[in-house]
């Protein structure tokens, strides 16, 4: 079989997006946290169609300050978590004292199952905290209503999905916050950074006080900095810390590229959901899953799944595709079924794996290969070719 030399990621960061960012460093500018910042984040919120966006320096951080908010306004108890995630999602939950509580997927759209999350709901639950995987969505009606009939906060990782959509609406303007990533090899890029998005007040405020320090200098709400202010006549107006909290704030050049970028974003979609479909037609649905749910999905990387388990053919696999120079990741998001992971064996103990059969498909014969606006049709249908060839 020949070559195919196909990456997970290229070309996310421009000549475009550098030259952007070279004649604003020309102008002497401020490079710590200032104007840009507050600009990506209003141009953001706009785009997504919320009130409040926080810029910080990574997803990671946004899922932290998220969960570190809710513990701070609402109080601990249980959050209902994906099986298949990235491990910041269930660290963050770990991290603020909550109890992760782990349901199965949706085998078709990667997503939790939502039957399961309202199983598991009980009078403890303060959140349920959904993974839209790799483009997908993961809501459904029934979720959303079942999370407003009994007061659980729905809160969207969107980090893989930007500008997928749940019946017209973009994702994570549905629930009550969200989160987004833009790392190196998402929709798009600030290099590092992540944003946290709500139309809450209260929960926006808290935010941008945890993502520097706890300063109570950082909320945007006169009656907040007042009532500190007032509360605590002791302390220095400046240096008052409402919460134990963090520095996880960007930069400047991170949101003049993250500014730019956000501008061909829905371009790129397209093209990311062009090549989605393309391969999804062309593979073989009698050796790998096809029939995902694809509506409103903004692909991040093709999904490939063994249509049923076979471990000498995912053996020939993998091997075919390292000879062929195709990169992937085994498990897709995550690596896979989060429970088997060490830290988590600790506290859900080492034979939890076995509750969530339909992730640990996904965990051995799951995988994802790399999908970017620069990578051509007739290449897309090229891949697909080669991995029906395989013997």
């Amino acid at each position: 079989m020949k070559r195919l030399d196909l990456k997970l990621m290229e070309n996310n960061i421009t000549r475009e997006d550098l030259d952007v960012l070279i004649d604003f460093l020309k102008g002497d500018p401020i490079l710590t946290q200032s104007a840009n910042v507050r600009a990506f984040e209003a141009e953001w919120s706009q785009w997504l169609g919320v009130k409040y966006s926080v810029f910080v320096n990574s997803g990671a951080s946004a899922n932290l300050l998220t969960m570190a908010a809710l513990k701070h306004l609402y109080g601990g108890g249980e959050v209902i978590v994906p099986t298949l995630t990235w491990v910041s999602d269930i660290s963050s939950v770990l991290q603020n004292g909550f109890k992760p509580v782990f349901v199965d997927i949706d085998k078709n759209h990667l997503g939790m199952d939502t039957d399961e999350v309202i199983a598991k709901m009980t009078d403890k639950t303060r959140a349920v905290f959904l993974t839209h995987v790799l483009g997908y969505n993961g809501l459904t009606d029934k979720l959303i209503d079942e999370c407003k009939k009994r007061n659980i906060l729905l809160i969207e990782d969107v980090c893989e999905s930007h500008g997928a959509t749940h019946k017209g609406q973009r994702l994570g303007s549905i629930g009550f916050a969200s989160n987004f990533s833009f790392y190196y090899a998402h929709h798009m890029s600030t290099i590092e950074g992540g944003m946290v998005c709500t139309n809450d007040e209260k929960f926006y405020e808290a935010i941008r006080m945890l993502r520097s320090h706890g300063m109570v200098r950082e909320s945007t709400s006169q009656a907040v900095k007042e009532h500190y202010w007032n509360t605590y006549p002791d302390l220095n107006p400046e240096f008052i810390f409402a919460y134990p909290a963090y520095n996880v704030r960007s930069t400047e050049v991170n949101a003049v590229i993250g500014r730019n970028q956000l501008k061909r974003l829905d371009a790129n979609n397209k093209l990311r959901t062009r090549n989605l479909l393309t391969f999804l037609n062309n593979l073989d649905p009698a050796k790998y899953k096809t029939d995902y749910t694809t509506e409103g999905s903004s692909n991040y990387a093709f999904t490939l799944a063994l249509a049923k388990p076979d471990k000498e053919f995912v053996v020939r696999l993998m091997a075919a595709m390292k000879e062929a120079g195709i990169e992937y990741r085994r498990g897709m998001s995550g690596g896979g079924n989060m429970v088997r992971q060490p830290f988590l064996r600790e506290i859900v103990g080492a034979d939890a794996w076995k509750q969530f059969p339909k992730v640990d498909h996904i965990h051995f014969f799951g995988f994802y290969i790399g999908n970017f606006p620069g990578l051509e049709e007739g290449r897309v249908k090229e891949l697909a070719e080669f991995l029906n060839a395989v013997k």
